[in-house]
């Protein structure tokens, strides 16, 4: 077969169709993601003992699993009680699961790293701890977090092709079902690896830019200070 012909009428179509199912899965794995991994880990630093004790141990839970494992879990295991998911379901919930845990460890270190100081001056001007928390603690924690989160974000990127082990074909099962009928392996991973290294190179450049946007004036390495 003619090399053109398989890459453009074949391999790039099929591709396409798999990459727009890895992209519905990070964008529904993502954002809720980080959202649990906010509440985990502003409940693991800010919670009382059995709200910390909780999402310590969820943390310890979900880190101690394999992801496929869990995956595994979710999809073949649920039935057995009555919980039945399809396979992209349960793809994200554990997407989900995973990709939290590791975000609330990222946002509980940027937690730590603030001084407990401003807790101190945000109350003595009269708000209470929780708004003290979501309104001056967590903002600076967020932005302290950003690499770790991207870093987070990039693995949610590279480990959405595990959903294939669940019959999903994403984008690397996409890849993978064209080697397989075509008996051409070198072509077909190398153009799904070019195609995952294009959105892990979109994905760094977009968290530049967002960690100089946000980036309080003066902390941003290499900036300069005017002379007196």
């Amino acid at each position: 077969m003619d090399q053109a012909v398989f890459i453009f009428d074949i391999l790039l179509p099929a591709l396409m169709q798999g990459l727009i199912v890895t992209l519905q899965l990070i964008a529904c794995s993502a954002p809720v993601g980080l959202g649990l991994g906010i509440v985990v880990a502003v409940g693991r630093q800010y919670g009382n003992r059995a709200i910390s004790w909780l999402c310590r141990t969820y943390v310890f839970l979900i880190k101690g699993t394999p992801l496929l494992l869990l995956l595994f879990i979710l999809y073949f295991g649920l039935p057995s009680f009555g919980i039945t998911l399809t396979a992209f379901t349960a793809s994200v919930v554990g997407f989900i699961l995973c990709n939290a845990a590791y975000n609330a460890e990222y946002l509980r270190s940027a937690l730590i790293s603030i001084k407990d100081g401003q807790m101190v001056a945000a109350q003595a001007l009269g708000m209470t701890r929780w708004q003290a928390i979501r309104n001056v603690i967590l903002p600076q924690a967020l932005r302290r977090a950003i690499p770790g989160l991207s870093n987070e974000f990039i693995y949610l990127i590279k480990y959405s092709s595990l959903a294939y082990m669940l019959t999903v074909i994403e984008l690397a099962g996409a890849g993978k079902k064209v080697a397989t009928k075509y008996f051409l392996y070198t072509e077909s991973f190398a153009a799904v690896g070019i195609v995952y290294l294009i959105l892990v190179s979109i994905t760094t450049v977009a968290v530049n830019i967002l960690e100089k946007k946000v980036a309080v004036p003066g902390t941003v390495q290499g900036s300069s200070t005017p002379g007196l």
